[in-house]
């Protein structure tokens, strides 16, 4: 059976979403993983069925288990919070193609610095009042500033992971 979303405004469930990165250091042979404990974000989905959104990160929130790693990676060496607290993805276009799956265009913007990212989701839970947006996407961290490298440790893409809860707006 297929539920057709209403158009309007919607919000993020923060409660029932969840964004995360890992990332491989000492060479490889360590994968550290983090989570985003304060996110935020809203969207619209037009009459065309395209939809436009908002995500937002507090970057004081990434937690990765060890209190002096997160520490550094709020330094100006990683996402420097103490100048750029958050981080932003604006969802310029999302289009639903082949059943289940959202083709989103939009721009990831990580220490004020602003790229174009595309990216697949895909809707795992679709009814009436809530929709399921589940991602996986890797992002080279120097294409944001972050070129820390103590002896070559940190190679490679960042990989970020996001399951996505979205409810009707209320007015």
């Amino acid at each position: 059976m297929t539920v057709t979303v209403e158009t309007g405004q919607w919000q993020l469930d923060a409660t029932a979403s969840s964004v995360g990165i890992r990332h491989k250091t000492m060479w490889g042979l360590v994968t550290v993983k983090g989570a985003f404990g304060a996110l935020g974000g809203r969207g619209e989905i037009r009459t065309d069925g395209s939809a436009v959104g908002t995500l937002t990160l507090d970057v004081t929130s990434l937690d990765t288990k060890n209190a002096k790693r997160d520490t550094h990676l709020r330094s100006e060496h990683f996402f420097d919070a103490d100048h750029h607290p958050e981080i932003t993805f604006e969802a310029r276009s999302a289009e639903l193609r082949d059943g289940d799956q959202v083709h989103v265009v939009g721009q990831l913007t990580v220490r004020g610095i602003s790229r174009p990212l595309s990216l697949t989701a895909r809707v795992t839970d679709r009814e009436a009042t809530g929709l399921t947006l589940d991602t996986e996407f890797s992002v080279d961290r120097e294409q944001f500033g972050m070129g820390w490298n103590q002896l070559g440790m940190i190679r490679g893409r960042t990989t970020v992971t996001a399951t996505l809860r979205f409810t009707r707006a209320t007015a």
